[in-house]
């Protein structure tokens, strides 16, 4: 009897708490404060990009602009399909964390950044080998050709680091953290910049600089990423000699991942295609739409904080089993996207010669171009955060595979045709960057109408199992 009591008494070892608590408390507070360091994340990490884009523009020339715009969809389409895994990673530890499956979380951690090692390296090798080749294939004009493979086979070098980062980040806002990412881009990319500046203007390096400068703030990044996890109070914390593949995790991982990283790849596809339209209106036309694309990538980066928004949200509520936590989490996601994306568009469009000119100066032909793309593409940016965050809702119910089909035939497929009969008829920027827009809209309508189903079916589902 003295012994029960003694066992009844016994203080219990306090659980440590998540960074942020998604299933229960007020929504709309948590929700800004999770999601304002995942957009200050992304308008630094354009920041950034920006100034690379800036430094090749500004002090080597046009033909280097050109040439760094012209690799973009190339790596991302290279890289999409497994860099679309550390959204599943992201998801299963959201769900495991939901409800409250400690184990299962450490397991999915350990699974996740074993597997960025091994991706990354496979992908890195794999892609400074054919990455050439197929810039030929995307009709790379011959006087920027050399610069554009020179850049993207040094990009190449750091994918490892670019993988063990975004696992890791997805990990952290999986938990609820979503300000050490912010922390660890301000310290690497204030790194990327004073070394753009340095390779290029005192080395002379030209766009080889700005590659390397990249990849090295890349690395630093991920050492930092890898270093927090170790250091983790929760069931989140890495070991790195535990660093081990458990086949199950690996599978949920992947059921969830795999859609999104195929769709990744569709998208980063149909970009290809369009990138190899504008290639085939002249470097003058390369050059206005990569000034452009890094303006109006400001404007997509602060949508898709809501995407992440939305995703983590949803998996952790999922669960928790909370379903009117995650129509609340969708209707206040749409309501901050629209506000916040026509909010920077209308800011973009204002100013958008002043923009523009910090990458071309001088250059009227150039800004010309990017203007065209700023008003199809940049304006309307909100309707793209809208389907990410369906897309995210999708994702975070499990519904990967059906996000994946509706992005595949109301974006991909709708462009590639577009690009082969309405582009093939009147081959004017004007028309092919307004399928961007129509796009949006059909995909994002699709994925409403699949979440309202998914969610119907999973909460009668939920339901039954309950009774």
């Amino acid at each position: 009897m003295l012994k029960l009591k003694e066992k009844i008494s016994e203080p219990k070892t306090p659980r440590k708490k998540r960074e942020t608590n998604f299933t229960s408390g007020p929504m709309l507070i948590p929700l800004m404060l999770f999601t304002l360091p995942v957009l200050a994340t992304g308008v630094l990490q354009f920041l950034y990009n920006a100034a690379d884009t800036a430094v090749v523009g500004r002090f080597v020339g046009k033909t280097a602009l050109a040439a760094v715009g012209s690799t973009g969809s190339l790596s991302n389409l290279i890289t999409g399909l497994f860099i679309g895994l550390s959204v599943g990673s992201g998801v299963a530890v959201s769900h495991a964390l939901g409800s409250g499956e400690e184990k299962d979380a450490s397991e999915i951690v350990h699974t996740s950044i074993a597997v960025s090692l091994v991706l990354g390296a496979a992908v890195g090798i794999a892609g400074f080998f054919i990455s050439t080749p197929l810039l030929h294939l995307m009709s790379v004009p011959d006087n920027v050709i050399s610069l554009s493979s020179r850049y993207i086979r040094i990009i190449f070098l750091g994918i490892p680091a670019q993988m063990v980062y975004n696992y890791g980040a997805a990990i952290l806002r999986a938990r609820g953290d979503t300000r050490h990412p912010l922390y660890f881009l301000i310290i690497s990319g204030g790194v990327n910049v004073g070394l753009n500046l340095f390779f290029v203007l005192v080395c002379n390096m030209s766009v080889a600089g700005v590659a390397y400068a990249t990849i090295i703030s890349q690395y630093l990044s991920a050492v930092m990423v890898t270093a927090l996890l170790c250091f983790l109070p929760d069931c989140c914390r890495l070991d790195l000699r535990k660093l081990k593949i458990y086949p199950g995790k690996l599978l949920k991982i992947i059921r969830i991942g795999i859609p999104a990283g195929v769709q990744s790849v569709l998208f980063s596809f149909s970009n290809v295609l369009i990138q190899s339209s504008v290639n085939s209106l002249g470097d003058i036309a390369m050059a206005g739409n990569t000034a452009a694309a890094n303006i109006d990538g400001l404007i997509y980066i602060a949508c898709n904080s809501f995407y992440h928004a939305a995703l983590n949200y949803t998996g952790q509520n999922l669960g928790a089993r909370k379903t009117d936590r995650i129509r609340r989490t969708c209707r206040l996601c749409l309501v901050m996207v629209t506000i916040v994306g026509l909010m920077i568009s209308g800011g973009c469009w204002i100013f958008r010669y002043e923009l523009l000119g910090i990458y071309a100066p001088g250059e009227k032909e150039v800004i010309e171009y990017g203007t065209i793309r700023l008003l199809y593409m940049g304006v309307p940016y909100f309707l793209c955060g809208a389907m990410e965050v369906m897309s995210g809702m999708l994702r975070g119910l499990g519904a990967s595979i059906t996000s994946m089909v509706v992005s595949l035939m109301g974006a991909c497929v709708m462009r590639i045709v577009w690009i082969y009969t309405v582009f093939s008829i009147r081959s004017t920027p004007e028309v092919l960057y307004i399928s961007y827009p129509i796009s949006w809209i059909l995909t994002g309508l699709c994925a409403y109408v699949c979440y309202r189903i998914v969610l119907g079916r999973t909460e009668k589902r939920l339901s039954e199992e309950g009774s």
